[in-house]
């Protein structure tokens, strides 16, 4: 082994009273058990409780669980960037992303944190539509995420293809990058993007996932049009704002 990385688990949460604390004790499992034949694994967990308004905030402080609670809600960027702030400040070596809907499955966090370590990648994407395994989201948000991954690739020239994935790992790079740039709203389309403009290299594995265990989603049908929209234009802002840095560098 040639050295300890420290891992962060980042877990944003907004209202999810109904499943956080399988999330916790699946994580807590994993971590007794976990191994990795490169290096040694130091696993840490962050829940960043976003203006929870149900019992979340109750039940992390009466489990004693490790937690950041935000004051207000900042929807899921801001949370997901409070977490890679308090990993950059920390010095972690790689930050993952994990819903607290229990919708990811911690049995394949190695699987995410191998191209890292083997520095084949900055930032690792788990891909339910490698395999097309598990559960596969709606036909709408399958239908637009398809077109958002056409126009990653149409601006970036990069073909990934569960672009609305939020079970991601990135590394240190990533981790300050994160820290200071992130998106705000719907930010999982927009941060692959940000990814390429700075030349990370970005890498899908397969993973299976579940529907939701508990609490309900934060996207409905009049904001699934709003993100289409939202993210189409910020992924364009985002490629041209690059071009015009670049061109004056």
């Amino acid at each position: 082994m040639d050295k300890t990385r420290k891992v962060l688990i980042i877990i944003p949460a907004y209202n999810e009273s109904e499943s956080i604390e399988q999330v916790i004790g699946r994580i807590t499992a994993h971590q007794q058990v976990s191994q990795s034949a490169d290096c040694e694994l130091r696993y840490d967990y962050l829940i960043v409780n976003d203006g929870s308004t149900d019992s979340t905030l109750k039940i992390c402080k009466e489990k004693q669980y490790q937690y950041l609670d935000l004051p207000i809600n900042l929807g899921i960027g801001g949370a997901v960037q409070a977490g890679y702030v308090y990993a950059s400040k920390n010095d972690y070596d790689i930050a993952v992303q994990i819903d607290g809907d229990g919708q990811h499955d911690i049995a394949y966090l190695e699987d995410l944190l191998r191209p890292l370590i083997s520095e084949e990648a900055d930032v690792v994407i788990g891909s339910r539509f490698l395999r097309k395994e598990g559960f596969q989201s709606s036909l709408a948000r399958r239908t637009g995420g398809r077109m958002i991954s056409r126009l990653i690739r149409l601006t970036t020239g990069k073909k990934i293809y569960d672009v609305t994935s939020g079970y991601r790992a990135v590394n240190r790079k990533f981790i300050d990058i994160y820290s200071k740039d992130y998106p705000t709203d719907f930010p999982e389309p927009e941060a692959i993007v940000t990814a390429v403009m700075y030349k990370g290299k970005v890498m899908e594995v397969p993973v299976q996932m579940k529907a939701r265990e508990g609490g309900k989603s934060s996207i409905t049908f009049q904001k699934s049009i709003y993100y289409m929209i939202k993210v189409t234009l910020a992924i364009l802002v985002c490629r041209l704002s690059y071009g015009v840095r670049r061109a004056k560098d």
